[in-house]
């Protein structure tokens, strides 16, 4: 049993503290939020009356707060954790903050002799819940195996991705790649909507295709993962088909913005040479040149 502080009792925050109190560790807990705190006490926290008081005596210190202003202002402002956290210990931050302001909260914790790990969560609030959150986690490997055991008391897979800061720059790209696919599902459900077709039918056929399955797992491995030009699909006939998709949409009057910009890069990918190669592994060659990788 370790003794453990944590800060930001949130949905993601409060389900996983409950799963280190389960697991029988002893934990101090603060929020702003009385209610919060509150509902983790009555699963077998103790309440703390600051950050500090959270961080007394710990030897690990949890924070799943919502932008990195706040978490530098729990760790550093009055009655922050700097303030009662002791020499030796780790704070782990499992919140979605820029990487520059993650090495920053790190560089200053390590003047006091304070090791620091970024964790941020890729699952959802429900996963927290049920305990098989995943981790993408950064940070000096002796903090990372000290923590490894807590992590995996809260979620089911911990991926090593860099030094400190690389679990924060991990979880941007989740995120990014996340947050676009989303739109370009609802732009092409909504272009099919309004084309006449069924919305079932369509998530039906979806699910067996790389746009429904997702490309990192069906496409991706054997061409663009092994930098692969030779095609399973040409580049060429992927920049046809995304026209004809953009055309019907304008004719439908159905707003296609991410397709109109994929347009555009996939046509520079052609006029780069790549239009004979594979669909994946051209179009992330392009990319990679016009963000100089």
């Amino acid at each position: 049993m370790q003794k453990i502080g944590f800060v930001g009792l949130g949905q993601m925050g409060g389900a996983m503290s409950r799963n280190l109190v389960k697991a029988g560790h002893s934990l101090q807990v603060y929020d702003l939020d009385e209610a919060a705190v509150a509902s983790v006490v009555e699963a077998g926290a103790a309440a703390a009356e600051s950050p500090a008081a959270a961080a007394a005596g710990a030897e690990i210190v949890f924070t799943m707060l919502p932008i990195g202003a706040i978490v530098e202002q729990a760790c550093f402002g009055p009655d922050g954790i700097a303030e009662g956290i002791a020499e030796g210990a780790v704070v782990v931050d499992m919140s979605t903050i820029l990487p520059a302001e993650t090495k920053r909260i790190g560089m200053r914790l390590a003047e006091q002799g304070v090791g620091m790990v970024d964790a941020p969560v890729g699952r959802t609030s429900a996963h927290a819940v049920a305990g098989t959150s995943t981790f993408m986690v950064g940070g000096k490997a002796a903090d990372i195996e000290r923590v490894r055991p807590l992590l995996m008391a809260m979620g089911e897979q911990v991926t090593v991705c860099g030094p400190l800061g690389a679990g924060a720059t991990m979880k941007l790209v989740n995120n990014y790649i996340s947050a676009v696919v989303n739109l370009a599902t609802a732009e092409g459900l909504a272009m099919g909507e309004k084309a006449g077709l069924d919305l079932e039918i369509m998530a039906e056929v979806l699910s067996h295709t790389p746009a429904g399955r997702g490309h990192i797992t069906t496409t991706w491995p054997e061409k663009a993962l092994k930098d692969d030009p030779s095609p399973a699909f040409m580049l060429d006939l992927a920049t046809k088909d995304l026209g004809l998709a953009v055309d019907l949409a304008a004719n439908l009057k159905v707003p296609l913005a991410t397709g109109a910009v994929s347009r555009q890069l996939y046509q520079v990918a052609q006029a780069r040479g790549h239009g004979r190669e594979d669909w994946t592994t051209g179009i992330y060659r392009t990319l990679k040149a016009l963000g100089g990788v």
